[in-house]
């Protein structure tokens, strides 16, 4: 199996990640590898309810894309460090190999289709 191609869809899917993650929020200096939901500045009066309601909206909807794109992230950093060691492509279950096709598709896959569900 060609793991450098794997490599370079791994490490262009992390980029463009943490490119949406840095619109969202921004990382967090205490914890290696989080990030924070950023509160909106929508430059919003405080004493209009609606406007108020639009502003945790939007940081509701932060909070949900940077929840998932930070779990993705994680899969993707979990996949690369099993690169150098043998056990990228293999299923964490019954230790085959996972169909390229599958990889190509999700380069973080951990298992085969089989074991998927």
């Amino acid at each position: 199996m060609n793991t450098a191609k794997f490599e370079k869809l791994l490490r262009d899917e992390k980029q463009q990640i943490e490119k949406t993650l840095s619109s969202v929020g921004t990382k967090n200096p205490k914890v290696p590898g989080d990030w924070e939901p950023s509160y909106p500045d929508l430059n919003v009066d405080p004493s209009d309810r609606n406007d108020m309601a639009d502003e945790v909206e939007e940081f509701d909807n932060a909070l949900g894309v940077e929840t998932a794109l930070e779990e993705k992230l994680r899969e993707i950093d979990a996949a690369l460090e099993r690169i150098p060691t043998g056990d990228f492509g293999k299923c964490a279950i019954d230790g085959q190999d996972i169909d390229e096709a599958r990889l190509e598709a999700n380069p973080a896959a951990t298992t085969c289709i089989k074991h998927s569900s």
